[in-house]
């Protein structure tokens, strides 16, 4: 991983800068707080809401079934395909997803999907991969829930291997082998394409930190957040590899409303402020903000977040 994809890589740069924080959105962009599934109403539009306030990035999770006993379906769309999609609707934010299930998916056809979607987005695409944690889902796809951890680790390793290496030796414990007569085309754009761990993906920090560009967790305790940093920071030994989280977020009316935490935030614009400064300051690299409990429109919370917190983080400029 000798490439600096915060030079290389257009999406990369945009969406995480050392000593900086940024900011992106879960899609969709919309509340919806008693039902599994969003609208999908006028979210190109809000899109490009996002691009132009400035925001890094639009995440897209993996959520191929409605599963009534587990959340909800996300963005209901493909990733792939939306990103896709999305990447036509804009012209600067960062198209990532989070994550793509890949002990789901074949691995090659991931790759296919990833290396096209880098050119058709200009350089914009990150690749986001998580291990999945929908049991119910596995007997659909054919595969082992118990043995999800180790088909990421053989997945990740063959993605690398096909998008890095022209014609290629290769065998996989759970995949197909390469013996150097098959090319995958197209390579990314730039040097390398950018993959990030989305939750543990069932890994060691110590795995994450030698194998992926990057780790976006979920919203843990905030008053260990600097003890988590510091261990990321540790393990990395040096090297620059961003650390973020995704959370339900609702942005309160009133500016002065107290910080207050559960399953995601609620705060007002103050202490939210006060809440990312003292983040940032501690290591974290981005934060991807999910409205589903949003009590206010996204075009609301788009607007004051852009024209009252952004100003305050020149990592977004």
């Amino acid at each position: 991983m000798e490439h600096n994809l915060t030079s290389s890589h257009r999406g990369f740069a945009r969406v995480f800068k050392d000593g900086g924080l940024t900011f992106g959105f879960i899609a969709p962009l919309e509340a919806y707080p008693h039902g599994p599934a969003p609208t999908m109403h006028d979210h190109a539009r809000l899109a490009r809401l996002a691009d132009d306030a400035g925001f890094t990035a639009i995440w897209l999770r993996d959520v191929p079934f409605h599963d009534p006993s587990f959340g909800d379906l996300g963005q209901v769309f493909d990733p792939m395909a939306y990103a896709g999609w999305l990447a036509a609707a804009t012209s600067r934010i960062t198209i990532g997803t989070a994550g793509i299930v890949l002990p789901l998916r074949d691995p090659l056809l991931v790759a296919k999907q990833a290396t096209t979607l880098n050119h058709l987005t200009r350089n914009r695409f990150v690749l986001g991969l998580s291990s999945g944690d929908r049991p119910l889902e596995y007997p659909a796809f054919g595969a082992e829930f118990e043995n999800r951890a180790s088909r990421f680790r053989d997945a990740s390793a063959l993605i690398r291997t096909v998008t890095e290496q022209e014609f290629p030796r290769h065998r996989s414990e759970f995949y197909g082998t390469l013996d150097g007569s098959l090319d995958l085309v197209p390579k990314p754009v730039s040097p390398r394409l950018p993959m990030i761990a989305i939750g543990r993906a069932g890994q060691t920090v110590e795995w994450l930190a030698a194998h992926v560009d990057g780790w976006i967790g979920h919203q843990s305790n905030f008053n260990r957040m600097a003890e988590l940093t510091a261990q990321w920071r540790s393990v990395l030994q040096g090297a620059f590899k961003p650390y973020g989280y995704g959370t339900f977020f609702d942005l309160d009316r009133d500016p002065d409303a107290p910080l207050r935490v559960g399953q995601g935030i609620s705060v007002g614009r103050k202490a939210l402020r006060e809440l990312w400064k003292r983040q940032e300051a501690e290591g974290v690299s981005h934060v991807a903000l999910n409205m589903k409990m949003s009590r206010r429109p996204a075009e609301e919370v788009l607007d004051e977040l852009g024209e009252h917190l952004l100003p305050h983080f020149p990592s977004h400029r």
